[in-house]
């Protein structure tokens, strides 16, 4: 059974300069999206590079000291094993 599309709840206003509608216009044509759906798309893509960007890993001096040691270290044969693993494992995801 085919699961209907989400709905959207609510409108986000925006007022933009003429030359910039025609830009985002002309780049949403060669996605296949119309205006909306591009935006829509390039914001939330944005909104989590920012968030992501955001993430702070706090530690102690001895603490972060380990970590910058273990980085500098040559791998143990289980971190070889995996990586290998990784690097040959197929993304889940379609390539496009």
């Amino acid at each position: 059974m085919k699961s209907s599309p989400a709905v959207a709840e609510v409108n986000i206003h925006l007022r933009a300069r003429a030359q910039d509608k025609s830009l985002i216009d002309q780049a949403a044509v060669l996605v296949g999206a119309n205006r909306s759906q591009f935006m829509l798309a390039s914001a939330l893509k944005e909104a989590r590079n920012v968030l992501l960007d955001q993430t702070t890993i706090y530690a102690d001096a001895q603490t972060f000291q380990k970590v910058l040691d273990w980085m500098d270290s040559e791998p143990t044969p289980q971190e070889s094993a995996g990586m290998k693993r990784l690097l040959a494992a197929m993304a889940p995801w379609p390539r496009g």
